[in-house]
């Protein structure tokens, strides 16, 4: 199950190893029971867990989401 999600306190990125600040958006990824991988924004759109897309609702504007293939 993979979750969009914000950080509330000071968490590792498992791609990078940089620190995802208390504010910033990052990507929980669960594989298997139990199994956990947090990637920061950098990360998942240099793997392709994320893009941006255009928002029609919101003129037309560049918004992050992090489930590219809902998309197609």
């Amino acid at each position: 199950m993979n979750r969009g999600c914000v950080a509330v306190g000071e968490i590792k990125c498992d791609g990078c190893q940089r620190l995802i600040e208390q504010g910033q958006r990052y990507l929980l990824m669960e594989e298997k029971e139990g199994e956990k991988f947090r990637f920061c924004v950098e990360c998942c759109l240099t793997k392709g867990y994320a893009t941006y897309v255009k928002d029609v609702k919101e003129r037309g504007e560049q918004v992050l989401t992090f489930f590219p293939t809902m998309l197609d």
